[in-house]
């Protein structure tokens, strides 16, 4: 499996390598540095070589920032990673702020001072942010300061890992479902009723859905990193490392397609001069917005056009979603049912739960990567959203607890994220009866009806409404978009309090993933992913309701549900999908395992 920065890459990050960054700040008349977590892709899941965040600080959650200063630095994470940063980062020289309340403005405001230049990678900001972060700092008296050479990766040196070469290669037919050059032609038709010529596309994930093509460029997620310009004809430029070309690659492409190599990029950008361009802030850089304006370009800021038709999977990514999910639900129910026996008694710790889930999934002989580092919470650890394991805070298994276990694998022909908590011992009543209401939450979303036009935003009070009636609840979101053997995490669609003005169409894959987490003692999620399904009349009804597939199939566990809270169409609708499970999962698995489901899979 492929690794992000760590710990093993390179034993010294941290406290050694701040100095060096002062150095070559002062170097360049610099009084402090902006160092987020995202790179020159904006990805949430990065190569080692473009770890920035985790080599100045050794901080190595998905998301973050940090800013040094000449006397005084600071790291910024959201709640999820409250534990990990302090675990990994060195507090006599870093500052834990949040990420989200105040983040780098607010600190900037108070820690900057006036007549300060404050450096900044315009290759690695959203210009929003970087507008922000403006704001703030000329409020300080401060200003900020574009680089053309990065001081961070000034200091990294010869160190810097270098970057990831990966072979591009074709995603067939017959997972992709739809012609590179159909998707090109449709979305360039998109463009022209909008009287745009072009667009400039940076995000690995529309690149890979685009052309039809993957790589190996990005932790947890089968993509190259690269860039295309889309015209409204259909015609592409695709810039990639020649090095990853694969021999096969231009013919795949075909004629239309231009590739060429990164260094012609600023040269093409150049060429759109005149033309209206479309490019999204939130993926792309400032750097191509400074370019493009420079160039003389009339810069559209919008939407990526190939995120909505991404999101919604065509029948050949459907039927390979429901196919990957079978493949990883027998191989989850083989770890669930190893749950289920030996960890009761061997109480093992969390890394070694990690170890045995993935060995699981690797028997499938099908797993291309996990689609993101396993989540397996004991005990009290299980109330951290998004908690790692590592060395430092791996806890044992304990009896009469929970055990959370988040996690996924990518598989050509789909990309899964599960969520399953089992009981370790015998739980207590509490915990049955709060596991129960996540449950009815899901259930609730599951079996929804909803006319065309709703977004996710009007569901979300469907996973909750139970949790709320006992004056609880939960602080991350009900669903994220998940990709077609791409990112775990895809847009423009989500289920969340947060509004969202998305609606959510056939061939969406969402997660459903409601949970409650008492701190100090234990966590509750369970997560199904589940595909938006086609208008189908009701009978009776006035209009065509569209609703949601379940495609994810693994036992839920018997022992935490107390059955006198669930209502009759309840326990209906947990039996069917037990029963689906053990028709559809039970004759891929050992006989032994089989034989567990049997129970586990019994009706309530």
């Amino acid at each position: 499996m492929r690794q992000t920065f760590d710990e093993s890459t390179d034993p010294s990050f941290g406290p050694r390598h701040v100095p060096l960054i002062r150095q070559a700040m002062q170097a360049q008349g610099l009084d402090g540095f902006l160092v987020p977590h995202e790179d020159e892709h904006q990805n949430e899941y990065l190569p080692a070589a473009n770890d920035r965040l985790a080599w100045a600080t050794g901080f190595t959650g998905s998301a973050g920032a940090a800013v040094i200063l000449k006397d005084k630095a600071a790291v910024f994470v959201d709640g999820r990673y409250a534990l990990q940063v302090r675990d990994q980062v060195d507090a006599q020289l870093f500052e834990v702020r949040d990420l989200i309340e105040g983040g780098v403005p607010a600190y900037l405001e108070a820690s900057a001072s006036a007549g300060q230049t404050i450096g900044y990678d315009p290759r690695l900001h959203s210009p929003e942010t970087l507008d922000r972060i403006r704001l703030a700092a000329n409020r300080a008296g401060a200003a900020l300061k574009p680089v053309e050479v990065n001081p961070l990766d000034q200091a990294w040196g010869a160190a810097r890992p270098a970057q990831p070469k990966a072979a591009v290669v074709p995603h067939p037919l017959a997972y992709a479902g739809e012609a590179s050059a159909d998707k090109r032609a449709r979305v360039g038709a998109s463009l022209a009723e909008s009287s745009t010529q072009a667009t400039v596309l940076t995000a690995p994930a529309s690149i890979a859905w685009l052309f039809n093509i993957r790589g190996g460029d990005v932790i947890r997620s089968p993509l190259p990193l690269g860039q295309a310009i889309l015209n409204a004809d259909g015609s592409a430029r695709l810039f990639l490392d020649p090095a990853k070309v694969t021999e096969d690659l231009p013919a795949w492409l075909g004629n239309a397609v231009s590739l060429e190599a990164p260094e012609a990029l600023e040269a093409a950008l150049s060429d759109l001069k005149g033309q209206r361009v479309l490019i999204d802030p939130s993926q792309s850089s400032a750097w191509y917005f400074d370019t493009l304006t420079a160039a003389g370009a009339t810069v559209v800021r919008g939407a990526d056009p190939t995120a909505l038709p991404r999101a919604c999977k065509n029948p050949v990514e459907v039927e390979g979603a429901r196919k990957a999910h079978i493949r990883d639900g027998a191989a989850l129910t083989s770890f669930l049912h190893w749950v289920a026996t030996e960890v009761q008694t061997a109480l093992p710790d969390e890394l070694t739960v990690v170890s045995k889930l993935e060995a699981c999934r690797e028997a499938t002989g099908a797993l291309k990567d996990l689609s993101f580092d396993t989540i397996a919470g004991a005990a009290s650890n299980g109330a951290i959203v998004h908690y790692r394991p590592t060395e430092r805070l791996n806890k044992r298994t304990e009896a009469g607890s929970l055990l959370l276990v988040d996690s996924g694998g990518q598989f050509l022909d789909g990309t899964t994220d599960v969520t399953r908590t089992m009981a370790i011992g015998e739980p207590s009543a509490e915990m049955r009866q709060r596991f129960t209401l996540v449950l009815k939450g899901n259930l609730a979303l599951a079996r929804v009806r909803f006319p065309a036009g709703t977004s996710g935003s009007a569901l979300d009070v469907l996973a909750r409404a139970a949790l709320w009636s006992t004056g609880l609840d939960y602080d991350h979101g009900t669903g994220h978009g998940v990709g077609s053997y791409l990112g775990v995490h895809e847009g423009p669609h989500r289920i969340s309090k947060a509004p969202n003005n998305v609606a959510l169409r056939p061939g969406m894959i969402v997660s459903n993933e409601p949970g409650y987490y008492k701190e100090g003692a234990y966590g509750i999620r369970i997560e199904n992913l589940q595909v938006v399904t086609e208008a189908a009349e009701i009978p009776g009804g006035e209009r065509p309701m569209l609703g949601f597939e379940t495609l994810t199939l693994a036992p839920i566990d018997r022992r935490l549900i107390e059955a006198s809270l669930l209502t009759t169409e309840e326990i209906a609708q947990m039996n069917a999908y037990h029963a689906r499970v053990l028709a559809t999962v039970g004759p891929l698995v050992s006989k032994e395992v089989r034989a567990w489901m049997e129970t586990a899979c019994a009706p309530l």
